[in-house]
């Protein structure tokens, strides 16, 4: 250990030396994190041929792009299908989940280890797409709503989180005695074990919601009418494919304004879609960490 007036000096330079470090290290990486956002940001109402030019200052401010979503009933109908799958989608989750954790979580239930380790099984091998296609297909649920719900309405690693949950947070002490005072299992669970764990059920919430909102494989494979299709999937229309939606553009003349109208059209849809989520991040965002949290250290 160095004494001494010069020992402290040098310890405290060296310490400013490592957050210099760590602050330039974590600067570069925001940036590079939030600036492909923010030019979508600013590209969304910028006009195409300006952008070019300027990269990071939004010039000739153009907000014709908002506009034509706004009139495009599409993207509303997108809209509309992403939050029915949203909501029932989520909530045949968490009816479906928090049950069978809670029966896989009671040491009484004769060959609980071997259910877990089926449902683990499940995470690292699957029967592929398109064994999975042909059972979806078989249920008649081909380009209905139940494609992009009943296939995963449970995921593994979320039965995992809410089992460990359970286990380490309802005591057997606890069970006992409700036992002793007539309390039946489905009783216990529905008036003792739920209301303890809100936490748990707000985390299976958003985490389920999150997916069902992203959500455009199973669409992509499963659903044939416009109709049906989520946002991300005419998101991803829009986007992969090259295609804008001609009730969007018709009454543009020109092919120069149909062309500009088609890139503020791309960048204004990856805004609506992704702002649901943007706002409700914020308030949403210690959810996440307890989502990460739940099951790693034994209270």
């Amino acid at each position: 250990m160095v004494k001494g007036g010069s020992g402290v000096f040098k310890r405290i330079a060296a310490d400013k030396w490592f957050d210099f470090i760590n602050m330039t290290i974590i600067t570069i990486w925001l940036i590079i994190i939030i600036y492909p956002l923010y030019f979508v940001v600013i590209a969304s109402f910028t006009d195409p041929t300006a952008l070019q030019q300027s990269w990071f200052w939004p010039k000739e401010i153009n907000f014709e792009g908002y506009k034509l979503i706004i009139q495009s009933d599409t993207l509303w109908t997108g809209y509309k299908n992403s939050f029915i799958y949203l909501i029932l989608g989520t909530t045949i989750n968490v009816l479906l989940t928090l049950p069978a954790a809670y029966a896989l979580s009671r040491k009484d239930l004769n060959g609980r280890n071997a259910l877990m380790l089926f449902v683990t099984f499940t995470m690292f091998f699957s029967g592929g797409l398109i064994p999975t296609y042909l059972t979806v297909k078989a249920l008649n649920m081909v380009d209905t709503i139940w494609a992009m719900i009943i296939p995963n309405a449970v995921g593994a690693w979320n039965l995992i989180i809410a089992r460990t949950f359970f286990q380490q947070t309802i005591p057997d002490e606890l069970l006992d005695s409700a036992k002793i005072d007539g309390c039946s299992d489905i009783r216990f669970f529905l008036h003792i074990a739920i209301p303890i764990s809100k936490a748990l059920v707000a985390v299976m919430i958003l985490f389920y919601g999150v997916g069902h909102w992203n959500a455009f494989l199973n669409a992509l494979i499963y659903l044939r009418s416009d109709e049906l299709y989520p946002l991300q999937l005419v998101l991803r229309n829009i986007l992969i494919r090259n295609q804008i939606s001609t009730d969007m553009i018709m009454d543009l003349s020109s092919l120069g304004d149909q062309v500009r109208a088609g890139e503020l059209i791309k960048y204004g849809v990856i805004i609506m879609g992704a702002l649901p989520m943007l706002v409700l991040y914020p308030f949403l965002q210690k959810y996440f960490v307890q989502g990460l949290l739940i099951g790693s250290i034994k209270g």
